[in-house]
């Protein structure tokens, strides 16, 4: 967990400095790292992007969709690029998106798109105004 936790504050952190942390070998950690990949924990390493600064613009949206189109509407998700991120989840919605465009008119024809495909009921955008964290 400690390796996981030093990769979350830093994608980049370099292994030697994790083994230094850990007061392990390098290897040890570039194993651990490698079959943490390989058990689907560690699914890809992103940049932080400030959107606002970067010039674009971006939302977390919620969707909600009939339980039994789910899976369907979850790969029809996976092949539109601007969508960076999808999360199943409980709560208000069944689905959270992070969508990035370069304008604000950009997004509402994704959200467009999106409300469109066969199985989805709601979907509910707010637009990332800044990142904080």
């Amino acid at each position: 967990m400690k390796i996981i936790s030093l990769l979350m504050k830093n994608a980049r952190i370099p292994k030697t400095k994790i083994a230094e942390k850990l007061n392990v070998t390098e290897t040890a950690i570039r194993k651990r790292i490698s079959k943490l990949e390989k058990d689907g924990v560690i699914v890809g390493y992103k940049a932080v992007i400030n959107y606002k600064t970067a010039g674009l613009s971006a939302s977390l949206t919620g969707i909600d969709v009939e339980p039994d189109k789910l899976w369907d509407v979850i790969e029809k998700l996976k092949k539109i690029d601007e969508i960076k991120s999808i999360y199943l989840t409980t709560g208000d919605h069944m689905l959270m998106l992070e969508i990035v465009e370069k304008t604000v008119d950009d997004l509402s024809k994704i959200h467009e798109k999106i409300s469109k495909l066969k199985g989805v009921k709601r979907i509910c955008p707010a637009i990332i105004l800044d990142v904080l964290k």
